[in-house]
């Protein structure tokens, strides 16, 4: 299907550790209420094709349930999920956590998000300014979470 309506943010971060105690924050998905201000709960099997149950808070915004399903499960490289609003082709968003090694101790970590649908020239600008800012905050509490565990 071609995507005529599309708007992608991203937001990246360098953290003081190796990818895989990123990755191992990343998918330890029990415990994003402990840190995670931005995903405040996600549960299901983290597995290509799988569905994953996500809570969003958007920072000074709503809140968010989404079924998402894994696209992209490549350990301690690339997580991917999409989800949608009500049925798919209105509002979807492609989200993908991408982690790079650096140095020997230091990573570089990458969330984007690629909304499409008939409803991103209406909505697609409030979602992604506030989507954007979630993705900072949570760039900053994963940095903290992972360097604080070392």
């Amino acid at each position: 299907m071609k995507r005529f309506w599309t708007r992608q943010i991203q937001a990246q971060i360098d953290i003081s550790a190796e990818p895989e105690a990123v990755w191992r924050a990343l998918t330890e998905l029990d415990r994003y209420p402990d840190w995670n201000p931005f995903i405040r709960k996600a549960s299901g099997v983290i597995e290509v094709g799988r569905k994953l149950s996500v809570s969003l808070h958007v920072p000074r915004g709503m809140r968010m349930r989404l079924r998402t399903k894994l696209l992209v499960v490549d350990p301690v490289k690339e997580m991917r999920w999409i989800g949608h609003a009500l049925i798919p082709g209105l509002f979807d968003g492609e989200h993908a956590f991408m982690i790079q090694k650096m140095e020997p101790t230091k990573t570089g970590f990458l969330q984007t998000e690629t909304f499409s649908g008939l409803l991103v020239p209406l909505l697609g600008r409030y979602i992604a300014d506030g989507a954007l800012r979630g993705f900072e905050v949570m760039n900053q509490a994963l940095k903290k979470r992972v360097e604080n565990d070392l």
